[in-house]
């Protein structure tokens, strides 16, 4: 039977605090995803037990784990962290790895010598029980390495960026393998990844963790298609600026949408009022076109003696990124990213601190209210 994880700790160790609050129903897996330094690796220590909260609780079901006067031992939780280092025993093959959490649980030797090749089987390595790790490829040795942990039947499962090291046509192969039997086992898990792909294929609820704080959670269609903050903007592929509604119009510096745009839009999450609200787009939809004056001050004269477009607006090109389909355009003022062809950055003359004027339809556009005190903090 599943079990249910309640998190709601205060960490502080060496200069850094984490505060986090997370609810994971049985059988359901959040994913956590965060910038460098959030406190992700924090949060699943405390999981584990390898670190305990200055307060706070954890209970996995109806047992406290961690809290006043209670710090279980990491071997008696009922949960079982996976890295991106397999960390398979050498000296033993891939069967008596995966039986190893079998007879952990007491299973006796010949049963688990069994299910074990039923796990390995589960995980794609059919016949690859005599097999030693060294004999292993690091995607096989991963697979390998969560067969073992989901046969030990743990209560929680905690993943910490198990697809970081692998070339992306193996994470891409053991991302459907890991959502396929998280989806049969009913295991809950926390999955802490650097990838929304992650998060969309594998997981049901989407925590982001920002300097040690949870800033948005949910479920993962909702907090990608209205991220509250430029980092949720930014793993969901989507620009995000912040401006103000007034009168059914928004703007924010020199980029301004019509009237009535506001109210077209139906988002997930609260409908903006007059007041902060957000604008959501993607770099696709974004066109980018040179203009005359090759610098700043020019092109910024120049602007001043025409008339204002709505969904214009004059920009300085910050740097360029290579992308697979083609170049990623930084921009400022506001922090815009367009894609555009390789062609097109030849032939408008790309390059960082270069003017452009960029345009965006309305129709691509969702407007998102904020609160007072989030904007006040974004800007």
């Amino acid at each position: 039977m599943s079990t249910a994880l309640h998190i709601d700790i205060d960490v502080v160790r060496r200069g850094f605090r984490l505060q986090a609050a997370i609810e994971a129903a049985p059988g359901q897996t959040v994913a956590v995803m965060g910038p460098s330094g959030a406190g992700k690796s924090t949060l699943l220590d405390a999981l584990a037990g390898f670190v305990r909260p200055s307060a706070g609780t954890i209970r996995v079901g109806d047992r406290e784990v961690s809290g006043h006067g209670v710090h279980v031992a990491p071997h008696r939780r009922g949960i079982v962290l996976l890295g991106q280092d397999p960390r398979l025993f050498p000296h033993l093959s891939a069967r008596d790895n995966v039986a190893f959490g079998l007879r952990a649980r007491g299973v006796p030797r010949g049963q688990a010598a069994a299910g074990a090749d039923e796990w390995l089987w589960r995980v794609g390595l059919p016949g690859a029980g005599d097999h030693a790790p060294r004999e292993l490829s690091g995607g096989q040795q991963q697979r390998v390495a969560l067969a073992r942990a989901l046969a030990a039947a743990p209560d929680v499962l905690l993943l910490d960026e198990p697809l970081t090291a692998l070339d992306p046509e193996t994470a891409a192969g053991i991302r459907t393998m890991l959502a396929e039997q998280l989806a049969a086992v009913h295991t809950t898990t926390v999955l802490v990844t650097h990838d929304a792909v992650d998060a969309a294929a594998a997981a049901q609820q989407l925590v982001l963790l920002e300097d040690g704080r949870v800033t948005q959670q949910g479920p993962v269609r909702e907090v990608l298609h209205a991220p509250t903050t430029g980092f949720g903007a930014a793993i969901a592929g989507l620009n995000r600026v912040l401006g103000e509604t007034r009168d059914g119009a928004w703007s924010a510096g020199g980029l301004r949408l019509p009237e009535g745009v506001v109210g077209a839009r139906t988002p997930i999450g609260r409908a903006p009022t007059d007041g902060p609200a957000a604008a959501l787009f993607r770099p696709g939809a974004v066109a980018v076109d040179a203009v005359a004056d090759p610098t700043w001050t020019g092109a910024l004269r120049a602007a001043e003696t025409t008339s204002p477009v709505d969904g214009q607006w004059l920009a300085r090109v910050v740097r360029l990124e290579q992308t697979p389909a083609g170049v990623r355009v930084h921009t400022a003022e506001p922090a815009v990213a367009a894609d555009v062809s390789v062609d097109d950055v030849a032939a408008l003359g790309l390059a960082p601190g270069r003017p452009v004027r960029l345009r965006v339809a309305a129709s691509d556009v969702r407007i998102v209210g904020v609160d007072a005190d989030a904007a006040r903090m974004a800007g």
